[in-house]
């Protein structure tokens, strides 16, 4: 049990030491301005996405960090895109390559980590994901969202229930 829990504490801060340089970035805390899904805010959808990225392309040998900054970065646009503006196109389809643009206007990106944020929303991005690690990012981001889903309908349900109660 405390050989599990030391590896656990070595990985978390392995997973902290790979992040840091983009949730230190002050664009990329701005997403804790913007909700994503429900309650949960921009920043901790990806910082989730980035955590299931990193723990599943670590136990597959994957480049878990590639696909940790990917996860991390794939949903940086700052705006609320429940409100359309000037934006052209619908932001399901559009929003991974103003993420890329804004990702690597901050940052070093290597070519997998591009395709990552670019492709995340597969299938709606028609063109196939090129790494294994972009297939990931594309089932942990749904996965993430249902979740927040799930949180969001249980706190609602929850709250009727009290009113019924009362």
């Amino acid at each position: 049990m405390r050989e599990k829990t030391e590896l656990l504490a070595k990985e978390n801060i392995e997973f902290q030491n790979i992040i840091n340089e983009l949730i230190s970035n002050d664009v990329v805390l701005q997403m804790k301005n913007f909700t994503q899904h429900y309650s949960t805010t921009r920043f901790e959808h990806c910082y989730a996405a980035a955590f299931y990225c990193y723990s599943i392309c670590k136990k597959l040998h994957l480049d878990y960090i590639s696909a940790t900054r990917g996860a991390m970065l794939h949903d940086l646009f700052l705006y609320d895109w429940r409100i359309k503006k000037d934006r052209k196109g619908l932001h399901a389809f559009t929003h991974g390559k103003l993420a890329c643009e804004n990702a690597s206007n901050l940052f070093d990106l290597n070519n997998k980590e591009k395709d990552m944020i670019i492709k995340h929303m597969w299938p709606l991005t028609f063109k196939l994901p090129r790494y294994r690690e972009s297939f990931i990012l594309t089932f942990v981001d749904k996965y993430c969202a249902s979740i927040e889903l799930f949180k969001h309908l249980r706190k609602k349900f929850n709250k009727k229930k009290e009113l019924r109660t009362v």
